[in-house]
């Protein structure tokens, strides 16, 4: 009779687990969008909370299963694509679109960087009505942006069939980070990118929590910081390893810019990566942290700085744990720790559902 009652319960356990899976997959959302050689348009939305994955493939042509050869001769139709899987409650279609646009040259009708022809073009492949809608007022608001004198390019279009590309095309990032840097590089995208966005944005007062914040000057910001501090954030230093502050921490709570107090990693993605600096699977608020190339030191590394205080913070790996399989190894003389009790009396309260309260 035991034996029975338990069957029965693991047989109830295993449906009611199997329903919450299928309602939690019901719940998902699909964009695709293409940019140019879909290597470059993987990461940058890989990094996001609610991105669930990021395939590359090929759509909008005019035949079946196509392979990486005939899309790239040009003659098919189909352009290089990524088609994105999220989750709404977490991350919106209009913010994948903010990302979007910060990944091409919007202006161009002929391709994409060195990437020319028509299988490399810029569009926005629609999945229903609003998303058309929200698309098309994008599309409209970065026009009228100021930000660029020529016409916006990319299409709006009906999502098509889509078809996966081959298996060494998908996460190029990860399986190849030197080549795909190289690529980045060496294709002007990543110079285009920093000229039209990064410095744009720099142009503006940064925030933090709804307030201005301008960066002081260097005597001022070397009065508020300890040496260690000041090396590490302003002239690019490393502390030692085991020997900081928060290596080890294991309290709940986020850690923020030393220097103007910018959201940039929680204790729910920190774990334990044996390096002897505090690792991240991802960023709290990744609008605050930017990527740069860093080739010092003989070692073609990925650079992590906070956007507002431009702070160097430490190096981002390939080798997380995490969905995104990347380790942001940052530096504690960078980070300042604000524990969950007392977020809202230190003006973070937003951040307390980070913690399942309200």
């Amino acid at each position: 009779m035991i034996e029975k009652i338990l069957v029965f319960l693991i047989i109830t356990m295993a449906v009611v687990l199997n329903q919450q899976c299928v309602s939690a997959k019901a719940n998902l959302e699909k964009a695709t969008f293409a940019g140019g050689c879909f290597w470059c348009m993987v990461k940058p939305f890989h990094k996001y909370d609610g991105v669930v994955e990021v395939i590359s493939g090929y759509t909008g042509g005019k035949i079946k299963n196509p392979t990486y050869a005939q899309v790239s001769s040009g003659t098919t139709g189909h352009l290089e694509a990524v088609v994105i899987t999220f989750d709404p409650a977490k991350i919106s279609f209009s913010e994948l679109l903010d990302i979007f646009w910060r990944q091409i040259n919007p202006t161009d009708a002929g391709g994409q960087f060195a990437d020319r022809g028509t299988q490399y073009k810029a569009a926005v492949f629609y999945h229903t009505k609003e998303q058309k809608e929200l698309a098309l007022k994008s599309r409209e608001k970065l026009a009228k942006s100021g930000l660029f004198k020529q016409p916006i390019a990319v299409e709006i279009r009906q999502a098509e069939a889509f078809y996966k590309a081959e298996e060494y095309h998908q996460d190029y990032y990860k399986k190849n980070p030197d080549h795909y840097e190289l690529y980045r590089q060496g294709s002007g995208r990543a110079e285009y990118l920093k000229k039209t966005w990064e410095n744009k944005s720099d142009k503006k007062p940064a925030k933090k929590n709804n307030k201005s914040f301008n960066k002081p000057g260097k005597d001022e910001i070397k009065k508020k910081l300890s040496p260690l501090q000041y090396q590490v954030t302003q002239e690019c230093g490393t502390e030692m390893p085991f020997q900081n502050e928060f290596w080890n921490n294991k309290k709940e709570g986020i850690y923020i810019d030393v220097v103007s107090g910018e959201v940039l990693f929680s204790s729910k993605d920190k774990f334990d990566s044996g390096t002897g600096w505090p690792s991240f699977t991802k960023p709290a608020d990744p609008r605050n942290v930017i990527e740069k190339p860093d080739n010092s030191h003989g070692m073609a590394r990925t650079e992590v700085r906070s956007r507002n205080a431009d702070s160097h913070l430490g190096h981002v790996f390939n080798d997380g744990p995490g969905p995104g399989g990347l380790r942001y190894c940052i530096n504690s003389a960078s980070l300042r720790f604000i524990p969950k009790e007392d977020l809202e009396k230190e003006g973070y309260g937003e951040y307390r559902k980070l913690f399942g309260e309200d």
